[in-house]
């Protein structure tokens, strides 16, 4: 890989699922067009947000390999994904990218012992590191505040969720990976222990060079972990850049609307919809232009027939006809 290559290059991805059964012709996307990269050599946390049903956790798992896209492309290391093959390019490939779940209670196995995972995780991957697979494991541990005296011959019951929460990345980090890809870590944590994961995440970017896409609803963190930030409606990446600039002065009425709904951090307001597509649902991901344009009471005319491109604005990428050559004229005239 080229020193200005990027680690992870998204172009105009797309993933489109039938509505109304399998054979139906009714389509809805997912995630539709969306573009984004993460450079190699300035390791960052890029967070994506938005509400049940943004699309978030769909592109992730396409990053993941879980999910073939529809359309678009994902280079990694300047690699299409879609092109691995063989057992060992995908095994090469887990080992640069890891995930970390929601729920840590289900990523482990209640009647399986935790080191039984951690050893084979270890055995798994080549190691890029000298040691032996003891010292390893015991040095994985270690980063995220654990040893082996704490979790040998236990089983996941015996721990609580934010030290399950632990094990999870610890068992990521012996692959000594490029990336994490972390989908709601901290959702299923009691509220007391969520923000030393938080902390972990953002140790790791600082002090060990890992990169890590973060998906949450919880805005609070995303705004003390983040570099950049990615809000996601209907499919669509609305609005893009850092974190800072975007939830201290969010252009986009959507992202205007998330802000103000969610105040505090573990906040009772947080979204807790269920992913369906209820009938308001399939209509604004089948609307022709904005697909938040029956929600926003800053909405032009042209919000209703077209979609709006994405423009350049204050450090940020705003996908909104506010901004657009449309929106300028309309709201100086």
């Amino acid at each position: 890989m080229s020193r200005n290559q990027p680690l992870l290059d998204i172009h105009n991805i797309t993933k489109l699922y039938s509505v109304g059964g399998w054979l139906s012709r009714n389509k809805i996307a997912a995630v539709a067009d969306v573009s984004l990269s993460m450079l190699a050599e300035e390791p960052e946390i890029l967070t994506l947000a938005g509400e049940s049903g943004s699309g978030k956790t769909t592109l992730a798992r396409m990053v993941l390999r879980l999910v073939e896209p529809t359309l678009g492309r994902i280079l990694y290391k300047g690699r299409d994904i879609t092109s691995i093959r063989t057992r060992k390019e995908q095994i090469e490939f887990m080992q640069d990218i890891q995930p970390i779940f929601q729920n840590p209670f289900e990523a482990f196995n209640p009647l399986k012992k935790l080191e039984s995972y951690l050893f084979e995780t270890a055995k798994n991957y080549d190691s890029r590191e000298n040691g032996s697979i003891e010292d390893r494991i015991e040095s994985a541990l270690n980063l995220v505040g654990l040893s082996m005296r704490e979790i040998r011959g236990r089983y996941p019951h015996e721990l609580s969720g934010g030290q399950l929460q632990r094990v999870s990345v610890a068992r990521a980090l012996i692959a000594s990976p490029s990336l994490l890809v972390a989908d709601e870590p901290v959702s299923m944590i009691d509220a007391s222990l969520r923000m030393s994961i938080v902390n972990l995440f953002k140790d790791l970017k600082d002090r060990h060079n890992v990169s890590i896409i973060y998906i949450t609803h919880d805005l609070a963190t995303a705004y003390y972990i983040s570099d950049r930030i990615a809000i996601m409606q209907r499919g669509h990446i609305v609005e893009i850049g850092p974190v800072k600039k975007v939830l201290a002065e969010p252009f986009h009425p959507y992202t205007r609307l998330l802000r103000e709904s969610i105040l505090e951090p573990n906040s009772e307001t947080a979204w807790d919809e269920e992913i369906t597509l209820s009938t308001i649902e399939t209509k604004e991901f089948a609307r022709q232009g904005c697909k938040f344009a029956n929600r926003c009471d800053s909405r032009l005319p042209i919000c209703e027939e077209t979609e709006p491109p994405l423009s350049f604005v204050d450090g940020r990428e705003v996908k909104c006809w506010l901004y657009g050559v449309q929106g300028k004229h309309d709201t100086a005239s």
